[in-house]
C-alpha cells in the first residue's frame, strides 16, 4: 500500500511517546496554532476520560465491535495498549492523504511501525521527557493513578523508548514552548520536501523538467 503517498500532497505526522512525556499536549498545541492540520481520531475500548467526547476525542466502541472492524480490515493500525485496544481507520486516512489534506496521528511505537509500513513517507516523531526522574514526576503528578498503574505505566516506557531510533526525529519535552515551536517546525519541513511540493504545484516542476 506504499503507492498511498503517491496519491496525494498530504502529511502524515506521527506523535509517539511514552505515558507522561506530554505528546497529548503538544499535538493540542499543535493543531490549535495550525488550523490546517487535521487530527486522526482513534478507535478505542477504553472508557472515555472526563471531558472526552465521542468522536471528538476518540470513537468509543466496545471490545466486540472493534475486534470485528479488526477482522475486517478496516484498521491501518491497532495495538494493545495497557488492557485497551486502540485502531486507526485506514480508509479515512487514504482519504484525507488523497484530498492532500496534513493529518497528525497520535499513537504509540507499535502503531507508528504499522502506518509506516502501508505510508511510507509518513513522518515520525518522538517525544522524550528530559529525564526519566521528570517522567516519574509527572505521571504522580496527575494524581488519577494507584502505585500499580504508575509501575505498569514507567515499564512500559522503558520499552517505548527502546524503540526511539525508528523515528525520524526526536523532541525532548523540557518547555513545553519550545517542544511545541520544535513539533511545528518538523511539519513545515515535511510539507516542503519534494515529494509534496511538486504535487502540490505539478506546473512549475513540469515546466523546470522540459528539456
Amino acid at each position: 500500500m506504499t503507492a498511498a503517498t503517491e496519491s496525494g500532497a498530504g502529511t502524515l505526522l506521527i506523535v509517539t511517546a511514552p505515558s507522561g512525556a506530554g505528546k497529548t499536549t503538544l499535538v493540542r498545541g499543535l493543531l490549535a496554532r495550525d488550523p490546517a492540520l487535521g487530527l486522526s481520531v482513534s478507535f478505542t475500548t477504553r472508557a472515555p476520560r472526563p471531558g472526552e467526547s465521542d468522536g471528538v476525542h476518540y470513537h468509543f466502541i466496545d471490545d466486540g465491535d472493534f475486534v470485528a472492524r479488526r477482522e475486517r480490515g478496516e484498521f491501518v493500525e491497532w495495538a494493545e495498549v495497557h488492557g485497551n485496544l486502540y485502531g486507526t481507520s485506514s480508509r479515512w486516512l487514504h482519504e484525507q492523504i488523497a484530498k492532500d489534506r496534513d493529518i497528525v496521528l497520535e499513537i504509540d511505537w507499535q502503531g507508528a511501525q504499522q502506518v509506516r509500513a502501508h505510508f511510507a513517507a509518513a513522518v515520525g516523531v518522538f517525544v522524550l521527557p528530559p529525564s526519566l526522574a521528570e517522567l516519574e514526576r509527572r505521571l504522580r503528578g496527575r494524581g488519577t493513578d494507584s502505585e500499580t498503574v504508575i509501575a505498569r505505566r514507567l515499564s512500559a516506557a522503558y520499552d517505548e523508548m527502546r524503540h526511539l531510533a525508528e523515528f525520524d526525529y526526536v523532541i525532548i519535552n523540557n518547555e513545553l514552548p519550545v517542544a511545541l515551536d520544535d513539533l511545528q517546525a518538523v511539519l513545515q519541513a515535511a510539507r516542503l520536501r519534494y515529494r509534496n511540493q511538486k504535487q502540490r504545484h505539478p506546473s512549475l516542476f513540469e515546466s523546470l523538467e522540459q528539456d
